[in-house]
């Protein structure tokens, strides 16, 4: 054979070897990726070891992965709790613990050292540690449960040392930060997280600064404007409000769509209130630490949500067996928070094996991974559930600082209380801060890094510049930054057997304040609403950050746990709570000047009443189920008659104008008309508010999702079969202040449309022309709302839908978070699902919510629902957004969200016996 043949022949064979090389290289690191995955998943039959139990515990898992738990003790029932949730949720856990200490950075680097910085000065793991340390505060079996959940969640982490096979975050993240290793796990990580809720959940302190940052734009009157008072005698209340008499709330006889009278307190705010030691009123150094402040809050929301957003509600009510088709009550619940995976709820079962006063707990519903016990739900004979009630639970105080070291108070230079807080930095060096507060405990909150510490420094000061380190910083007062026992309400809850003990559990419940909506399998309702409330000085109504240079304006002491609002089955037989006020301006206390204004509850209320029409009609639990998924936009019956008048002369553009001839109100997926209302809505926005808000409240713009023509409804899972999706961006600049499109909005243009000439209906285009006019700012949203569906969908309207711009997509809070700095592009592809085409919208039952300053991507959902029925606790239902499941590629990781999306309910198995039939993996737990 030629030399030249036989050179060829062996070059032909190396390269068919480095392929075949290859191709086994690459098969086997596929294997070994598919079993480093499927290594994390959860053992859910057989037997494991788990030490400290005193008897074996059953976990029975239905074909969703939903544990039940049985055990012969409160302890071990909470032992494997803690150990069940580790299987299924610790890297969620972890994170979340990591958040509430401030110790982000250790895990995912130098970009989460601002995050840390801000929750290291509110010092909420700090608190935590206080709450623990005190023998006293929290009830002894309290303690037991929370070390006995601890000792399980341990036990798991032993079982995978340094995280090893925990899940597939853990080996992302240990390719870019190695070295990791998750700490045990603590009593105090489960108290700390409920300062992240009491935060998520928590009053006004969004809408202080952005009062205060709008006040150096406009009047007060115009800002009143922004902030209308709540409409009593049109949405009405809760509860009909009683009468405070001997330190005890007596509650009026009606319950549910009650109205009330005109709150006219007369507040003053820190604009109009000046000192005898300070020559001038806080102006330029206010707004200036107010936008510092506003910067440091916009660390938090891709981890919790905005403080305060008035996007956050739920809905929930109860409706009286004299009034339903089962004979017995029936109660609804779908808290609305930011959707994620996993899912912040995760549902369980804990029941004794016999019940007894040593074993007395035999609850299911839902919960949070990381903390004992169910928050939600039901036990044997009552079930609860809750909304927010927004109380203004946190106020500013607008410090005179003196130097880095001194602010004033009562006319005399003070020294602030400082620590330092070392963040360490996983892949950099340790940051060391320094933490401000007030004699009295006060963080200042507008500063928490070392650069930020002397802000508003240059601030104008006596009509001169102010010396070196004089100006304004901001400090929090906030009722969660002292030390509480809600923990003990939620084991109270849970074993409670009537309205009575129902209400003595809720007396525990100090941060956040909810609505706690109530019914029992003996045919009662009823309502209580809990939560630590301050009593202000005079002249403080919680709207504006107050002057801290003076003692005057401290808190006063906390309504009395016996002075809050409740109702025990009212003469209406119902009762609604969708964030709407709960008393009127006879309540001799403030609980907020800023509720929700009320439409999804005259919602929900007036769906009711329709059913009940005459006396004649029931409600079924099919009509509750039916009832969430309710998706009018209420405020279309408002403005749709306006924008039909309006009269258009391009073709082009009277097109689009018609499909909202014949619109019902309904904002289904489909619905060509419900995206050119809302595109309309969001453009209307723009012209009449934002081109006029203050450059310092805007922010970088974002992206629209939107899925293709023909797309399905709701995608496959699995990533190669995922649709193609869209993103359209740049199209708006958002921010907190800026117009959302919630129910604030719609109050504000109500009352606009009445006053065509108000000088918020005018509007400048891009060559600098200024038109005024309700009419046509109208005309122009119009003719705008077309353009932009038109940008995003085609100009053909027939190939319009509101679910393709309407779009849920699933994100990992961390890794898979548009701004992780770590595998962010891989951590999408291998965590995050969807988007899903939804229903649904801002200020609807099913509040499916959009911001309007950012897209129409939903940012709030209903993140789980549930209905139960009182007469047959095994015929109620429950859904959660994403599954049980925190591992990507488990079967549960996703598998309720589907269902969720398109409105459907899974059965909620409670009896033994139906928990027995719905099992599909049993595991042992033994000693």
């Amino acid at each position: 054979m030629p030399r030249s043949k036989k050179k060829f022949r062996r070059l032909r064979l190396l390269v068919l070897l480095v392929v075949l090389l290859l191709v086994a290289g690459v098969g086997l690191g596929g294997w070994l990726g598919v079993r480093t995955v499927q290594s994390s998943f959860a053992q859910t039959t057989g037997t494991l070891k788990l030490t400290g139990l005193s008897a074996p515990v059953q976990v029975l898992r239905d074909d969703k992965g939903i544990p039940q738990i049985y055990a012969d003790t409160p302890e071990d029932l909470y032992r494997a709790q803690g150990y069940v949730q580790a299987q299924d949720r610790f890297w969620q856990m972890d994170v979340d613990r990591h958040v509430t200490a401030g110790t982000l950075s250790s895990m995912f680097g130098s970009g989460q050292v601002e995050t840390d910085a801000f929750i290291r000065t509110m010092g909420w793991h700090a608190v935590a540690q206080k709450e623990w340390n005190d023998p006293t505060l929290l009830a002894p079996d309290t303690r037991k449960y929370l070390q006995a959940y601890s000792d399980g969640v341990n036990a798991w982490l032993d079982q995978h040392p340094g995280g090893a096979g925990a899940s597939l975050e853990y080996a992302l993240l240990g390719v870019a930060h190695s070295g990791y290793t998750p700490a045990k796990w603590t009593p105090v990580d489960t108290l700390s997280w409920l300062k992240a809720m009491a935060w998520d959940l928590s009053g006004n302190l969004q809408q202080e600064v952005d009062r205060s940052i709008l006040s150096g734009s406009f009047s007060r009157e115009q800002i009143d404007e922004l902030y209308p008072a709540y409409p009593y005698a049109d949405k009405g209340t809760i509860l009909q409000t009683g009468k405070v008499t001997g330190g005890a709330y007596q509650p009026a006889d009606s319950g549910a769509g009650a109205s009330g009278g005109k709150n006219t307190a007369t507040q003053a705010s820190w604009q109009g209130v000046s000192s005898a030691k300070s020559a001038s009123r806080p102006t330029d150094g206010a707004t200036q630490a107010a936008q510092a402040l506003a910067a440091n809050l916009e660390k938090i929301p891709a981890l919790l949500g905005t403080a305060g957003s008035t996007g956050i509600g739920s809905n929930s009510w109860v409706v009286s067996g004299k009034y339903t088709t089962t004979g017995k009550p029936l109660l609804a619940n779908d808290p609305h928070l930011t959707p994620a995976l996993p899912s912040i709820w995760y549902q369980m079962g804990l029941h004794c094996n016999s019940l007894s006063t040593a074993c007395p707990y035999d609850v299911s519903g839902f919960t949070f991974p990381g903390m004992p016990g169910v928050v939600i739900g039901h036990n044997q004979t009552i079930s609860w559930g809750f909304t927010n009630v927004g109380a203004d639970v946190q106020d500013l105080y607008l410090e005179q600082v003196t130097s880095p070291d001194t602010y004033l108070y009562d006319g005399k230079d003070t020294r602030f209380v400082t620590h330092q807080e070392t963040i360490q930095v996983a892949g950099g060096s340790d940051q060391t801060i320094t933490v401000r507060a007030t004699q009295d405990g006060m963080p200042i909150i507008s500063d928490h890094s070392t650069e930020q510490q002397t802000v508003g420094r240059n601030a104008p000061v006596s009509g001169t510049a102010a010396p070196r380190g004089a100006g304004y910083a901001i400090a929090l007062r906030w009722t969660a930054l002292d030390p509480n026992n809600t923990m003990d309400a939620v084991f109270e809850i849970d074993r409670a057997t009537d309205f009575s003990q129902f209400r003595k559990a809720a007396q525990d419940f100090a941060v956040p304040a909810q609505n706690m909506i109530y019914a029992d399998t003996k045919g009662h309702i009823g309502y209580q609403m809990p939560g630590w409330i301050p009593i202000r000085a005079k002249g403080d109504d919680g709207t504006y950050p107050m002057p801290g240079w003076t003692s005057a304006y401290k808190w006063k002491g906390r309504v009395p746990p016996q002075a809050l609002p409740w109702t025990e089955d009212p003469a209406s037989g119902y009762i609604v709570t969708a964030n709407q006020a709960v008393v009127d301006g006879s309540y001799p206390y403030l609980i907020t000047d800023d509720w929700e204004y009320g439409t999804r509850s005259e919602q929900i209320s007036s769906m009711i009443q329709k059913k009940l029409a005459g006396g004649l009609g029931r409600i079924s639990p099919e009509d509750m189920l039916s009832m969430q998924q309710d998706d009018t936009s209420v405020f279309a019956r408002t403005l749709v008659p306006y924008l039909l008048k309006i009269k258009l002369k391009d073709p082009y553009f009277i097109q689009a104008q018609n499909l909202l001839k014949d619109w019902d109100f309904q904002q289904d997926s489909d619905s060509a008309a419900a995206a050119y209302y809302n595109a309309v809505w969001d453009q209307l926005l723009k012209l009449a508010f934002d081109q006029k808000f203050p450059a310092a409240l805007r922010a970088t713009s974002d992206c629209i999702m939107v899925v293709p023509e023909g797309t399905a409804a709701v995608p496959a899972d699995d990533v190669n079969g995922k649709p193609k999706r869209e993103k359209v961006c740049g199209l708006r600049d958002g921010s907190n202040a800026q117009p959302d499109g919630g129910d604030r909005w719609t109050a504000v243009v109500a009352q606009l449309l009445k006053d065509p000439n108000n000088d918020w209906w005018s509007w400048t285009n891009s060559l600098g022309d200024t038109y005024h006019g309700r009419d046509s700012v109208l005309a122009q949203a119009l003719v705008e709302g077309r353009k932009l569906l038109t940008s995003l969908m085609g100009k053909d309207i027939s190939g319009w839908s509101w679910g393709r711009v309407h779009t849920l997509e699933l994100k990992e809070r961390t890794i898979g978070s548009d701004d992780s700095s770590v595998f962010s592009g891989i951590g999408h592809t291998l965590l995050n699902r969807g988007p899903y085409a939804l229903s649904g919208g801002t200020a609807a039952v099913d509040a499916e919510s959009w911001n309007a300053a950012q897209g129409f991507q939903v940012d709030e959902a209903p993140s789980m629902r549930m209905v139960v029925d009182l007469s047959d606790l095994d015929k109620s239902h429950w859904i959660n957004i994403g599954g049980a499941s925190g591992h990507a590629y488990a079967a549960h990781y996703n598998d309720q969200t589907p269902l969720w999306a398109s409105g459907q309910t899974l059965p909620w198995a409670y009896s033994r016996a139906a928990v027995a039939a719905a099992t599909k993996d049993k595991l042992t737990l033994s000693p």
